[in-house]
């Protein structure tokens, strides 16, 4: 294990509090340039300071500066920072898996309830609350592929990015299979690694390009593809949404309701060719089961990875000293006592 210090700022947007210093001081100097200009109508600045020989301008400055101390540690009590003092060195062994999930629209019918693409998001987070020390990787695509999540051990931050895919991330439609496979090929970053899976969930229809010569491709760099999956032979139609109110049915060329289907053969053919197998994903338990079973069933590469831990609330520190601050500001009155009197550091006592 080995120590080093972090920091988070939880809530940064306050900072823009210390505006009010700057604000501060400027009020404090057009008040004191008043002032000044206000008491020369009225008398002499020797005879001012003979008429009130207490009075301390040094005070003045004092306890502005500890106003403004004051407000810039509230600031910094406001955001919070959090410091981490502990890292752990964890050794894990795993497998390297990458999904490649289709967001096309004809991931949008409900022929699997709630929806294929929702269904298919319901597989990949129980798929991977199952894993162990496995890395994890996502890929999007449409009628083009983007990369979601790179290879991690985060699976926190995994599941959170995949709840935000939808159809809309991609503006071409289209099933560029071949491109998410070519992508997932860049996310296999450990040459060691032996086991490389890349799990494609889709309805199978529409792939374009040639995927065959992509397939072989990616099996000759030693990934194993696994298809999952999602619809049925019936199939349905494609609801076209907005915030959750149903607006219209996807229609083709011909003004006719398009009806998508599961193209199992196609995702059987491209697990096959990859080395893979097919997974029936209509049913998630057993879907998740079989993927377990595969993944417990290879050769799991051991490699280790820093996590950092304990991140603790440091705010009380910069309230404490706010308050505090606050506090010897009010008890701070602006008179002169023994020791600004000794100080004399605007040459106050000179008459």
């Amino acid at each position: 294990m080995q120590e080093i210090y972090m920091y988070q700022l939880e809530r940064p947007i306050f900072f823009y509090l210390l505006f009010a210093i700057v604000g501060l001081m400027v009020v404090f100097l057009l008040v004191f340039i008043w002032k000044k200009h206000t008491q020369k109508k009225f008398a002499h600045s020797k005879a001012l300071i003979l008429l009130s020989p207490n009075r301390s301008f040094f005070k003045s400055w004092i306890k502005v500066i500890i106003l403004s101390l004051a407000i810039a540690s509230l600031t910094l009590a406001l955001v919070n920072p959090k410091i981490g003092t502990k890292t752990e060195t964890i050794s894990r062994a795993g497998v390297d898996v990458v999904f490649a999930l289709d967001v096309s629209k004809s991931m949008l019918a409900e022929d699997i309830a709630p929806n294929r693409l929702d269904k298919s998001k319901q597989l990949i987070t129980q798929i991977i609350n199952s894993l162990g020390g496995d890395r994890v990787g996502i890929i999007g695509y449409a009628g083009s592929a983007f990369p979601q999540v790179p290879i991690t051990t985060d699976f926190s931050t995994t599941k959170l990015f995949l709840n935000s895919m939808d159809t809309d991330m991609v503006s071409s439609q289209g099933t560029a299979i071949t491109e998410a496979i070519k992508m997932a090929e860049t996310y296999y970053n450990d040459e060691d690694q032996v086991n490389k899976v890349l799990f494609i969930i889709s309805d199978g229809e529409d792939h374009e390009g040639n995927i065959s010569e992509i397939v072989n491709e990616a099996a000759n760099l030693g990934i194993r593809i696994y298809t999952i999956g999602v619809g049925t032979k019936k199939g349905g139609s494609i609801p076209i949404k907005r915030n959750g109110i149903l607006q219209y049915y996807k229609r083709d060329q011909n003004n006719q309701q398009v009806i998508t289907r599961l193209n199992a053969e196609k995702l059987i053919e491209i697990a096959t060719k990859g080395n893979g197998k097919y997974i029936d994903g209509s049913n998630t338990n057993e879907a998740v089961e079989q993927v377990t079973t595969i993944l417990n069933g290879m050769n799991q590469k051991e490699f280790e990875t820093k996590q950092f831990t304990d991140f603790k609330d440091r705010f009380q520190w910069f309230l404490g000293l706010a308050i505090l601050l606050l506090v010897i500001e009010l008890l701070l009155l602006e008179r002169k006592t023994a020791w600004i009197k000794k100080l004399n550091l605007f040459n106050e006592d000179e008459v």
